[in-house]
């Protein structure tokens, strides 16, 4: 019969060799694998990426919102627009595709008509100045052809340059609504003012 050894209790276990036999691991064998870097970094960035192309859907179709949800509270227009540095205009006045002026001198009050981005009047070239001018003519007479509404209120937002920014639109008697920045768009003097909408017009 052999020798029989006897068992002998282990008395310095340690947290360590717990883990080590928990993960499959002989002590001094390796510990458990690092974390993987850049993981946690290429999660962010996929978020930031998503969080950026929203932002930019959002701003390139904001002014949208009016005609999928209907105009919003708007205060009404009716007076008769000129054509802003004619001998003896009145008080209101188109300065160009997007822009009308009411008032004179350093009183004066600037407002940018949003939704659309009509050519220059001191264009590029030849070409966008020339359909600045049919721009210019279509936009007084749109504003001509009748009361209308625009936003704002007393408050309006202001632009870099000082101008008031307001959204234009008539309803019609049967209910209809026509959108100022629709109606310059489809004659094909404006483009969308939003990002990445900018029209060539030299091209």
């Amino acid at each position: 019969m052999g020798k029989v050894i006897p068992f002998r209790k282990r008395t310095n276990w340690t947290k360590a060799d717990a883990y080590a036999l928990q993960s499959g691991k002989r002590r001094g064998g390796g510990g458990p694998k690092p974390p993987r870097s850049g993981g946690s970094a290429a999660r962010l960035g996929r978020i930031a990426a998503i969080l950026v192309i929203a932002a930019v859907i959002l701003v390139s179709t904001w002014w949208q919102a009016d005609e999928m949800f209907g105009p919003p509270e708007g205060s009404q227009v009716s007076q008769t627009f000129g054509i802003c540095g004619a001998k003896g205009r009145g008080s209101y006045c188109t300065s160009d595709g997007d822009t009308v002026t009411i008032g004179y001198g350093k009183t004066a009050r600037r407002i940018r008509l949003t939704g659309y981005d009509a050519p220059e009047i001191e264009g590029a070239c030849p070409a966008e100045s020339a359909k600045a001018q049919e721009a210019e003519t279509a936009l007084r007479n749109w504003l001509n052809a009748g009361p209308f509404e625009w936003d704002g209120g007393t408050q309006p937002p202001r632009d870099q340059y000082g101008r008031e920014l307001r959204y234009a639109w008539r309803t019609a008697a049967d209910g209809s609504v026509e959108y100022l920045a629709t109606h310059m768009i489809d004659a094909g003097l404006a483009s969308g003012d939003g990002w990445g909408q900018s029209a060539d017009w030299c091209g």
